[in-house]
């Protein structure tokens, strides 16, 4: 922000001669809260040497816009999370084609539903939808530890229609708790979801729990996810973890701690460092 001008002031020249005046006969006087010179510079428009002490001139920091730069800089690395989490490059391809163990999850979750809700949440597993489109820079990261994935997303987004986006998942637990959807071949799939908590990280935030259960391969399976995401002014962290082995619960909830943390110091003007600063 920019800091305005200040204007010239015209100082008369019978002030000037009243405060030298005055100044003197202050030192010799050494009570009162005022001096006589700061009395008679005021009279004459003068502020107060030790005025702009008073009155504060600058505004809180606003964090800065996301850049592309930033959201890059701002996703986890390996060293953010424990557990032998190895980072993948394909990302960005999950969504149409992620094999965990011999299951196509995203055939599995090519499922439809009759509620407009819990389709959008389907629609939106291992995608970059789930907080909406992003209006700003995105970027993602995948790790892999055996059958389990995690995603991250850190996207900038429209405030009002983030602010959405986050209320309305807390009301899948409740407009989804339990539902049918059906494959292309006909075959159904259980579907559950459950409010779940987030670290108390962030602005704003939302959790879930998703479990698909149906027949895949030949036999049964069921896909659980935990899913987390948290606003930091207008950017946002989404975490997504789990796998057909369970969900990653303890995983996704340091991955939101440390990518909130990279964020914020990312909008800060900071470089977030290799290591964390913090693990549990």
């Amino acid at each position: 922000m920019s800091r305005r001008p200040s204007h010239p002031v015209r100082l008369l020249a019978s002030a000037l001669a009243a405060g030298a005046l005055l100044t003197t006969a202050a030192c010799s006087d050494g009570g009162g809260s005022e001096s006589a010179s700061d009395t008679a510079a005021e009279q004459a428009g003068v502020a107060r040497p030790d005025a702009a002490k008073q009155t504060p001139t600058g505004s809180p920091s606003v964090p800065a816009a996301l850049t592309e730069a930033g959201a890059k800089a701002a996703l986890l690395t390996e060293a953010d999370l424990e557990g032998g989490w190895n980072q993948v490059q394909d990302a960005d391809k999950w969504r149409d084609r992620l094999l965990v163990g011999k299951v196509d999850v995203a055939a599995f979750l090519t499922a439809k539903s009759s509620a407009t809700d819990c389709q959008a949440l389907l629609d939106a597993l291992y995608d970059d939808g789930l907080l909406g489109d992003p209006s700003g820079p995105s970027a993602l990261t995948g790790f892999e530890q055996g059958d389990s994935r995690l995603l991250e997303q850190v996207a900038g987004y429209d405030r009002a229609g983030l602010d959405a986006r986050l209320k309305w998942l807390r009301t899948l637990p409740d407009t989804c708790d339990e539902f049918t959807a059906t494959g292309s071949g006909g075959a159904e799939r259980t579907v559950q979801v459950t409010e779940a908590s987030v670290p108390d990280v962030g602005d704003a935030r939302a959790g879930l729990r998703v479990s698909v259960q149906g027949d895949t391969d030949g036999g049964p399976a069921t896909l659980t996810l935990d899913i987390a995401a948290v606003r930091v002014d207008t950017s946002a962290v989404t975490v997504m973890g789990g796998g057909l082995e369970g969900g990653q619960t303890d995983s996704v909830a340091q991955a939101v701690r440390q990518g909130t943390e990279r964020l914020k110091t990312v909008l800060d003007g900071g470089t977030p460092s290799p290591q964390p600063t913090t693990m549990d």
